[in-house]
């Protein structure tokens, strides 16, 4: 929010004396009318608005006077107008921008208002009070004002600095941590901070989330790297404390879960006083079949066995690509935590005094934390690593959603499911982080779930992770297509239907991906309902995703099976749907396979409509209508040929685009215009 001041612009030719007058009592008005001051800068923004009040009574004043005014009065006067001006632009940029960056930029903004009270007191330096006819009290006020705005001592709200300085510090602390539970008692105090700048609510939350990323992309266009790292730090930041404190609701019954089932497993277990005893007591469940000790970060397998996160990465890590304990190959190597096995053992711990050290950090995060040690004691966010932080700040978060997906309530399941689709909304590095936690195959799960917005926000979450090129084939090992398929064919809202649409268009950008769904006729049927039945950008993903799956030349005979022809034939005709040239770009490329060209030849309606297009179409759509009239009439379409020359428009339509088209629509157009000057040459009137 580094709300940049002009400088004061004075033009040599002034307004009329009364316009310059009702435009400082509009201008007057319209600052001293602002409702809901933000949480920042609200001393100084309401004093501020304290003093320009009394201008307006000024101003007023020499309204009802209706005299003319010294030059001196008028100098003073459009300076006035300028700083106000400035006044109304810094007070709206703190009201509309960020709370958290106001903050942080506290001292600037602060020095920013200053600036402003000094050059209205420059301002005033040049106002004729002697000679202007004022009311004795408006007089008096004006001269206050003037002595104050010269000797205005810089104020900058210690309550304000006092919580700059906690987030600040948070974030150091939440920057050198590589455990998510470590920093819980952090989000205790940054809770109160951000409730104190107004974010009270998840909306709260969202819509200052929404203001960072809008002031990044301002910091960007205007070279202000620095600013950029330290935004995008807050932005992980809250982010994560929004789901920390609020999707963390049943976290006592969540315990006491684990307590009660502790105990049932604990209850035989003689559990000696010495250390050394209980350690070799430890339950067998709870040992790694690698290592054969204690599991302080178990991971499943692609295989579904259990391992210590450590044991395991090194097995992997050193060339091996199956599974220990089963022999049996990997189809990925993505290691999911097991959230219901690693609170009981933590629980086992907890009650038989075993100390332990939570091995989840990677070496990464240890790394991080051994060389933040030296930037403990610095306070400016300018010294904080934003790349560090912000990537420490989503796998936290990831793995803390991924937890609550895996062992919540409904209703817990519900919220986290959409904070994970939040999260993966936006960058590349964070759906990364989101699928090493772990979260695909427990979205896949909530894919069928009986709640509709659990499913939405699952197979939308999906969506996102699917951009990914990794993530396609992590989502594919998964068995998620035969899930995303029952979404799309009946899912519990349009939207989740249409986001499955979206997925199956996003995993088949990859071959493999086109084989597997090609093996599944259920899905082209799905696509095609949706075609018929979803909103404008439900058909276009539709048709996207068919197209997409109909590059495969084995699909396109189960695209046109499935009946999807006439459809986008009659997509053709119907203008609200909008999506006109992806209809045409599919039925283009049906036209390729025997049983395409079969049933596109049937419709009765198609040449004519292919014949306006030439006409008013877009350039794709031109050029995938010539190819679809050129095929037409290649190999025995003589009929459709005949309708071409009976039909006025055809001829001049091709001979324009054989002149002005595309690359490739001059190159179809000759072609099509020399194929039919064969099927007339023996009448004797060629068309070219």
């Amino acid at each position: 929010m580094n709300v940049a001041l002009p400088p004061i612009m004075i033009s040599s030719g002034f307004l009329p004396t009364g316009s310059l007058v009702e435009s400082l009592i509009h201008i007057s008005n319209e600052v001293a009318s602002v409702e809901k001051l933000p949480f920042v800068q609200f001393r100084n923004i309401s004093t501020m608005i304290r003093r320009i009040k009394l201008l307006s009574s000024l101003f007023e004043d020499i309204r009802e006077t209706n005299s003319p005014l010294p030059p001196s009065s008028i100098l003073c006067l459009t300076e006035l107008f300028s700083v106000i001006q400035r006044v109304k632009l810094l007070i709206q940029g703190c009201k509309d921008g960020s709370s958290l960056w106001g903050l942080i930029q506290t001292q600037f903004l602060s020095n920013q208002f200053h600036v402003l009270v000094k050059e209205m007191g420059g301002a005033l330096d040049n106002l004729p009070l002697s000679l202007l006819n004022l009311s004795a009290d408006t007089r008096e006020q004006v001269e206050l004002l003037h002595r104050q705005a010269k000797r205005v001592d810089l104020l900058v709200d210690p309550q304000e600095l006092q919580r700059r300085e906690e987030l600040l510090q948070t974030m150091t602390r939440n920057n050198q941590k590589s455990s998510g539970n470590k920093g819980f008692d952090d989000f205790v105090k940054l809770k109160e901070v951000l409730s104190c700048i107004g974010l009270r609510s998840p909306l709260d939350y969202e819509e200052e989330i929404k203001k960072l990323e809008a002031e990044a992309e301002k910091q960007a266009g205007t070279g202000g790297l620095i600013e950029v790292s330290n935004i995008n730090n807050i932005i992980s930041l809250v982010t994560y404390s929004k789901s920390v404190i609020f999707v963390d609701r049943d976290k006592e019954e969540i315990k006491e879960n684990f307590k009660q089932r502790s105990a049932f497993m604990n209850r035989n277990q003689d559990v000696s006083s010495s250390s050394q005893s209980i350690l070799s007591n430890i339950p067998d469940e709870f040992r790694c079949p690698i290592s054969l000790d204690l599991m302080k970060d178990p991971v499943i397998v692609a295989s579904g066995h259990t391992y210590d996160r450590n044991s395991i990465a090194q097995w992997i890590n050193s060339g091996h690509q199956t599974c220990p304990k089963s022999g049996q190959r990997l189809i990925h190597m993505a290691l999911i935590p097991n959230y219901a096995l690693k609170s009981l053992v933590h629980q086992w711990c907890q009650d038989n005094n075993v100390p332990l050290i939570d091995d989840s950090s990677s070496s990464f995060s240890k790394s991080e934390s051994s060389s933040g040690k030296s930037k403990l004691s610095e306070k400016a966010i300018d010294h904080i690593s934003a790349t560090k932080a912000a990537m420490n700040a989503v796998k936290m978060t990831a793995e803390f959603l991924v937890g609550k997906i895996a062992m919540g309530s409904p209703e817990i399941q519900r919220q986290a499911t959409y904070e994970l689709r939040l999260l993966a909304k936006t960058g590349m590095g964070n759906r990364r982080i989101i699928a090493e936690a772990g979260a695909i195959p427990f979205l896949v799960t909530l894919l069928s779930s009986t709640d509709p917005k659990t499913q939405e926000n699952a197979v939308t979450a999906m969506l996102n992770l699917s951009i990914l090129e990794n993530n396609k084939t992590l989502i594919m090992s998964a068995g998620s297509i035969d899930s995303i398929i029952d979404v799309l064919e009946s899912g519990k809202t349009m939207e989740a239907r249409e986001n499955a649409a979206a997925t199956i268009f996003s995993l088949s950008i990859i071959n493999n991906c086109k084989v597997t769904i090609g093996t599944r006729p259920r899905a082209f049927s799905a696509l095609v309902g949706l075609l018929r039945e979803g909103t404008s950008a439900g058909k276009k993903d539709a048709a996207s995703a068919l197209f997409n799956l109909s590059v495969y030349e084995a699909n396109k005979a189960s695209v046109v099976v499935a009946g999807a022809v006439p459809l986008l034939v009659e997509m053709l005709m119907d203008d609200k749907a909008g999506i006109t040239d992806d209809a045409l770009a599919l039925l283009a490329l049906l036209l390729g396979c025997s049983e395409g060209l079969e049933e596109i030849r049937k419709s009765k309606v198609l040449v004519p409509l292919l014949i306006d297009l030439l006409r008013f179409g877009s350039t794709k759509g031109k050029e995938n209508s010539i190819t679809l009239l050129l095929g037409l009439c290649k190999d025995g379409g003589e009929e459709v040929a005949r309708h071409l020359l009976i039909n006025p428009r055809s001829i001049p339509s091709l001979q324009s685009l054989s002149a002005d088209g595309s690359l490739k629509a001059r190159r179809k157009a000759d072609a099509l215009l020399r194929l039919l000057n064969r099927c007339c040459s023996q009448s004797h009137n060629p068309v070219g």
